[in-house]
């Protein structure tokens, strides 16, 4: 999941260092699409492969054999919609999210890109849950990494030596599921799959289904799009496209570090579901034990290291030497990314809850941190506070979360 955050990370750097910020904040306005297309595939393919396991004790079921097929249509049809809308409002969707003059023409280069590739993106998704939950995590970590390699090398070629600027890093971002999917194709050549596709009808039940159980993953993603959205509008308000720039530097590492704790949700959640049985119990407690434990200590050595290095991760990422956007980036660090230390205990919950076959308790905490408390919290603190009421928004967001997350577990 490190991996798959750098695809965007590696655009951030290549785009602030070679292109400026006004494409730096062009990219953090475009960010929403991605996790809208990365939440679908997320909600499909963590869905369909959680079915997949948790009914694996009958495997002769129809649930049990059609649960890939049923994944891959669902996929397909997003992915139909994502190209269509690429294709003919790329210019439109850029404006929506907050593009002015000086940056929708950078934003709409890279949507345009990004959606028109979405059945890659999709269909990697779906790939890496189900080769992982099919008995080879090594194989879909594997393909995951070198995809993310390849976007980094390709960021470095079509931005810098071929000029192609946002189409260039749109286009290295999606080059890297194709090759990530090659990697773990390995699995079909070799025969070690045991999931196929086959001749079905498409059941909306379903495929409702396997919505419901990944839900939270989508809302997850969603979420982190609604709050860039929300934080974007805001801070244009109080520090214009400066501010934006400042606050992009902010959502893509926190985009890499929140992935440190989705990669520990989507690791406990195959063996999670394997053990579901009243016999499991104490392997479940085990594992969130574990889990939990993990997720607060990455937290501690992320905070510390953000903290004594705030300064120069910011200037690595401001071109124009701005002191401004140095200062407003390397001060909001050190509030922001309090978040780390409850955001682990929300995201491990809810994959936890949804292993358990129990999507309800999880979409309540998904949905209380994406939607119902972080958007009223963003307008009334940074009414208060100004900028800092907004880097404020998220910690206090999530802490109040854990507490049902606690409750909950």
């Amino acid at each position: 999941m490190i991996g798959f955050s750098c695809y965007i990370l590696a655009d951030v750097f290549f785009i602030a260092r070679g292109i400026g910020a006004d494409a730096l904040a062009a990219l953090n306005l475009t960010l929403p699409a991605y996790n809208l297309m990365n939440g679908i595939g997320l909600m499909i393919g963590m869905g369909g492969a959680a079915r997949y396991s948790l009914s694996s004790t009958r495997p002769d079921s129809d649930t049990h054999r059609t649960a890939f097929t049923h994944a891959l249509l669902l996929a397909a049809l997003c992915a139909l919609f994502f190209s269509f809308a690429g294709a003919f409002c790329s210019e439109e969707i850029s404006a929506i999210l907050g593009a002015d003059h000086d940056t929708i023409g950078y934003a709409s280069d890279y949507i345009r890109i990004l959606l028109l590739f979405s059945p890659l993106f999709l269909g990697n998704n779906l790939l890496l849950c189900f080769v992982r939950n099919d008995g080879a995590p090594r194989l879909s970590m594997a393909g995951m990494l070198i995809g993310s390699l390849a976007n980094i090398v390709l960021d470095y070629i079509f931005i810098y030596p071929l000029g192609m600027e946002m189409a260039g890093a749109a286009t290295a971002t999606a080059t890297a599921p194709v090759i990530s999917m090659l990697i773990m194709s390995v699995h079909f050549i070799k025969k070690n799959n045991r999931f196929h596709i086959t001749k079905i009808r498409l059941s909306l039940k379903r495929a409702a289904d396997i919505c419901f159980l990944g839900v939270s993953s989508l809302v997850l993603e969603l979420s982190s799009g609604i709050v860039i959205i929300v934080f974007n509008f805001l801070i244009l308000k109080l520090n214009g496209n400066t501010g934006v720039a400042a606050y992009g530097i902010l959502a893509n590492i926190a985009l890499v570090l929140t992935s440190v704790f989705t990669g520990i949700a989507q690791g406990i959640q195959p063996i999670v579901s394997r053990h579901a049985d009243a016999k499991g119990k104490h392997v479940q407690n085990s594992i969130r034990k574990y889990a939990l434990i993990t997720s607060l200590l990455l937290s501690l050595v992320s905070y510390i290291t953000i903290s004594l290095f705030s300064v120069p991760i910011a200037e690595a990422f401001n071109k124009a030497d701005d002191p401004l956007l140095t200062t407003i980036a390397s001060g909001g660090m050190r509030i922001y990314f309090i978040n780390l230390f409850f955001a682990g205990v929300n995201i491990i919950a809810s994959a936890f809850l949804c292993s358990c076959d129990k999507p309800k308790l999880a979409f309540v905490i998904s949905v209380l941190r994406g939607f119902i408390l972080i958007i009223p919290a963003a307008w009334i603190l940074s009414s208060l506070f100004g900028l800092t009421g907004i880097w404020l928004t998220v910690p206090v967001t999530e802490a109040i979360v854990c507490l049902f997350s606690f409750l909950f577990l």
